[in-house]
């Protein structure tokens, strides 16, 4: 497995790639309201990105294995989409949630972050699975540094979900990124403490974890992208980029809006 370790120039390009992928997510936080369709948050994104930030939106024409090449900017998952929900011209209506996950490219370099959103007035159960499956993200952030492994990274995401009553999807995961959209390693959230790849300073992976009310069983719909709990149990998702420091991590995807470290009660 071909790891890249970054250098400072790449790891200063990751920083700059990441606040502005944070920043696309502050921009069109108060277009999402009850009414807009995600077409419309697509082109604003879009529209910000290339003409303001003068980024590239990575997902648009992303054709990864010979796949159908993914037609938009960004990626809307309301409810029970897992994740790589396409946008299109139906309008969010209150109580929905929704996984916004944007990626841009600036100088050759990625930037890869995502937040949940509520649209209008959400119910206590959907707001808690949001609230703990960014917990969850926190949890395997909180492992992160040189020694560490990848399972401790997974076994924190794994028992923080699965003690709270939630599944975590285990086809999809977290990955290096940097000049590729998707390098190695493959960052699973769930796992064994002490197994896997350990972790060398100079790494820069996402931590993404997918976390289901319901079971973790999944379909991929037939336009080849969007993934559904097989079951319609909501699905929430955060992520972050984060680097592998000489003392612990650092999260590159931060931006004036996102939202703090939540305080755990150990």
């Amino acid at each position: 497995m071909a790891i890249t370790l970054k250098t400072p120039e790449d790891i200063e390009k990751m920083r700059v790639a990441g606040r502005l992928a944070a920043e696309v997510l502050d921009y069109i936080t108060p277009f999402v309201k009850p009414g807009v369709t995600t077409e419309e948050l697509d082109r604003l994104c879009h529209d910000y990105m290339v003409n303001v930030q003068g980024t590239i939106p990575a997902p648009l024409n992303y054709a990864p294995d010979g796949s159908n090449p993914y037609p938009k900017s960004i990626c809307t998952s309301i409810n029970h989409v897992i994740c790589h929900g396409i946008p299109n011209d139906k309008p969010l209506k209150s109580g929905d949630i929704m996984n916004m996950d944007i990626t841009v490219i600036k100088d050759g370099y990625h930037g890869d972050t995502s937040r949940m959103f509520y649209v209008g007035e959400v119910s206590e159960h959907a707001r808690r699975l949001c609230k703990i499956t960014y917990e969850c993200m926190w949890k395997g952030i909180e492992k992160v540094k040189p020694g560490a492994r990848l399972g401790d990274i997974g076994y924190a995401i794994q028992q923080h979900a699965e003690n709270a009553g939630y599944s975590v999807v285990q086809e999809f995961c977290g990955h290096g990124i940097g000049k590729k959209f998707h390098e190695e390693p493959q960052i699973l959230h769930y796992g064994r403490p002490g197994t896997g790849l350990g972790l060398q300073a100079g790494m820069i992976f996402t931590i993404e974890p997918m976390i289901n009310q319901g079971k973790r069983h999944l379909r991929i719909l037939g336009d080849g992208w969007t993934v559904v709990t097989k079951d319609r149990s909501l699905s929430a998702q955060w992520e972050h980029t984060v680097l592998v420091t000489e003392t612990g991590y650092e999260i590159l995807t931060t931006s004036e809006g996102t939202p703090p470290k939540p305080v755990f009660r150990h």
